[in-house]
């Protein structure tokens, strides 16, 4: 499997959320989505896309580093990464540090997320639990 078209995918990815792209976003987002989100929330394509089309979420800094793609099979990759982000929350400004994983599916010549999660990064004093 050629990670390329998934480096690309993730590109366009990251630029789409910048711009809150809900077209481009529609694309690449699964309809059965499952996305967790740090406070355990199990979300879905209607409650991210609704979130950028509304405007009540909207990026200004997602700055990505440590990206990771991992090949399961010539329809599975798994990619995760580590991601500065900055924006806004329902008019709230927020900056945080996270760590992103994502799986993406190819189904009838089409890639696309079809689950995730994102946690955020302890900061450098908190107690962290190690398995």
């Amino acid at each position: 499997m050629d990670t390329t078209l998934i480096a690309a995918l993730e590109h366009k990815l990251q630029q789409a959320m910048l711009a809150s792209d809900v077209a481009v976003l529609d694309n690449l987002i699964a309809d059965d989505l499952v996305w967790t989100m740090p406070s355990g929330f199990v979300s879905n394509k209607q409650f991210d896309l609704g979130a950028h089309r509304s405007g009540h979420f909207q990026f200004s800094k997602l700055d990505i580093s440590d990206r990771q793609i991992h090949p399961f099979s010539s329809d599975c990759v798994v990619v995760t990464l580590q991601a500065e982000l900055a924006g806004t929350l329902n008019g709230q400004p927020f900056s945080e540090s996270c760590r992103f994983t994502r799986v993406w599916l190819q189904r009838q010549n089409h890639w696309q997320i079809i689950a995730g999660h994102v946690s955020q990064i302890a900061a450098q004093n908190e107690v962290t639990v190690q398995h």
